[in-house]
């Protein structure tokens, strides 16, 4: 009997650690470990260029957390870590970009709005909740409303020396998104047509920081 309570506790303990990698439960700021993203693929870079499209019709199916987090490291991902060098290049190595993770529909993952953090490769989670569906709302474009998931590209306008420079730089990193959807099967699209003060003030973007691009992402 006493085998029998030790191991049912064993089990409650590990469902409540994986519950907290995939952010099940998980508070404000909590930090949720993502896989290790892949550095190589049966994609190149060549195949993927010619296949880039944009997507605004997606499949009605889950995203799983590995393909949320190879998009994720597209976008900004750490690749040189003792320079802090990351997948977009910025001007003066000063990575002016925050990216936010809309997720929906994310197999593993609660609902909810999350910072992506390249240090550690992981998310924040900011608010629970259907936050897509706050962000669908202020944007106003239909993509947003189906798709499993999405991202906003946002700029800091309170480091940027050269405001300009922001946004070049969120081009880099969308660009990044738009290739690393193909090997993914996924499809998406960059979407700037929008009134980014009401996007900033619907998903409570911190002060300082301006939404740049929206990109829903799901199964093409």
């Amino acid at each position: 009997m006493r085998s029998i309570v030790c191991l049912m506790a064993v089990l409650c303990l590990v469902l409540m650690s994986t519950a907290a990698v995939y952010g099940q439960g998980a508070a404000p700021g909590a930090g949720i470990k993502l896989p290790e993203p892949k550095y190589d693929g049966n994609v190149s870079v060549e195949k993927a260029l010619k296949e880039r499209r944009s997507v605004r019709v997606y499949k009605d199916s889950p995203l799983s957390v590995a393909e949320v987090s190879q998009v994720l490291f597209a976008a900004q991902g750490i690749t040189e870590p003792g320079r802090g060098l990351r997948t977009a290049p910025s001007a003066r190595a000063r990575y002016y970009l925050t990216v936010y993770l809309f997720a929906g529909n994310v197999t593993g993952l609660e609902p909810g709005m999350y910072r992506y953090v390249p240090q550690g490769h992981s998310l924040a989670l900011v608010t629970d909740g259907e936050s897509k569906g706050r962000l669908y709302k202020a944007a106003g474009q239909a993509p947003i409303d189906k798709a499993p998931a999405a991202l906003v590209i946002a700029g800091s306008r309170a480091r940027a020396t050269n405001e300009s420079w922001m946004y070049l730089e969120a081009g880099h990193a969308a660009q990044n998104v738009y290739l690393q959807c193909v090997p993914l099967g996924l499809g998406t699209v960059v979407m700037a047509g929008f009134n980014a003060d009401a996007v900033d003030k619907a998903i409570g973007l911190p002060a300082g920081e301006r939404t740049l691009y929206i990109m829903p992402l799901g199964r093409k």
